[in-house]
């Protein structure tokens, strides 16, 4: 067996995204239910039922769940019998999506359904994600993640990155662009003079710069060349994919930039071309500052139209949501190239960065197809 040649394979489409109408705290279903729809929907969009898919991942945390190996019960929503070609990653939907492209381009599958979900209601949720931090030194701390955002959003108000005005403007935007959002979970016009009046959280951040804990899932439909043009009259190309990572111990970091970010755009290809619209994984406001300064997207950028995680933030799948977010956009012909942007860990450790476009590639060995890639199995 050789080692596939991802470099030189083909392009991958995005043909189809559905996602739940997100809610704070979604107490009547369970996984299995809360995703079922959502994967029905996509396989409706294409026009494929559970056969005619060569390929599932999924995104979730048993952590969450409480229950180990607790994906496998979800697989009931995509309907395991006769048995499929499955995998299942402890993270955010969208590196489920990145195996999946990776599955796609080598030649090893033609369609793939990815989904993520997550149900993060039950608990306390921000004492909770202080089991992601580094065993020794500062888990046994038992810090929030609130309380570490706001470290950061301290060190990049000091540093002249952004400003708390700066911060309550992108909050007050993100729930004003929800509005149009159906799926969203918050939604309002309320002015950034308002939020500054409010009281902190966690100084400098206020509870609208936090991103709300949320319920709910989604899914994305991916395709070869030949496919997606069967299944979508206008796919979204993913032109570029990568993820990063930065160190675990924050004490080495400094907590105004993300390297991985800045280094996952690059290798993605963000700067080869005009940005229509950035959907970018902005769990606290003061990430969108870091995050335009790493990725070189300019002011007229437009960023998280569909309110981002600031109005729906469903752990598990709020990143891939973001890539969904541009997709949609690319489909109905509103933008040409879209920048999606996910993170996993404290303060944006680990950054995926997604490059779509209407347009596929023009250096694409787009007519490979598995036969021809049986060598690289």
């Amino acid at each position: 067996m050789t080692t596939p040649n991802f470099s030189a394979g083909r392009d991958v489409a995005i043909v189809g995204f559905a996602q739940t109408k997100h809610v704070r705290s979604e107490d009547t279903l369970s996984e299995v239910e809360l995703i079922q729809p959502v994967i029905a929907e996509a396989m409706n969009q294409v026009g494929l039922d559970h056969h005619g898919f060569d390929f599932y991942c999924s995104g979730s945390s048993d952590y969450l769940a409480g229950q180990a190996f607790s994906f496998v019960m979800t697989l009931d929503a995509i309907g395991a019998w006769p048995p499929v070609a499955e995998s299942h990653v402890e993270m955010d939907g969208a590196w489920a999506l990145y195996e999946a492209y990776l599955k796609i381009r080598s030649g090893h599958a033609d369609t793939a359904l990815v989904y993520g979900y997550g149900k993060s209601s039950p608990g306390d949720l921000p004492r909770v994600l202080s089991r992601m931090c580094e065993p020794y030194y500062t888990a046994p701390l038992w810090p929030t993640s609130v309380e570490l955002a706001a470290l950061q959003a301290r060190a990049c108000i000091e540093a002249g990155i952004t400003s708390e005005a700066e911060m309550a403007e992108v909050a007050a935007r993100d729930r004003r662009s929800a509005r149009d959002n159906p799926n969203a979970q918050l939604a309002w016009d309320i002015g950034a003079a308002e939020l500054l009046a409010g009281e902190y959280l966690a100084n400098p951040l206020r509870r609208d710069d936090c991103a709300p804990i949320t319920d709910g899932g989604a899914a994305i439909v991916l395709a070869s060349p030949e496919r997606a043009a069967e299944l979508r009259a206008r796919p979204a190309w993913i032109t570029g994919l990568d993820h990063r990572i930065d160190a675990h111990s924050l004490s080495v970091r400094d907590l105004t930039r993300a390297p991985s970010a800045k280094l996952a755009a690059e290798a993605a290809g963000v700067g080869d071309g005009p940005i229509d619209v950035a959907e970018l994984h902005t769990c606290f406001t003061h990430h969108e500052a870091i995050l335009r300064n790493e990725m070189g997207l300019a002011d007229d950028v437009v960023v998280n139209p569909s309110g981002g995680p600031l109005a729906a933030n469903p752990m598990m799948a709020a990143g891939m949501i973001r890539i969904g977010e541009v997709a949609n956009r690319i489909f109905d012909g509103t933008v040409n190239r879209g920048v999606a942007h996910a993170t996993g860990g404290h303060l944006m450790q680990h950054n995926l960065v997604a490059v779509l476009d209407g347009e596929q590639s023009a250096t694409s060995e787009g007519s490979s197809t598995s036969d021809e890639l049986e060598g690289s199995r």
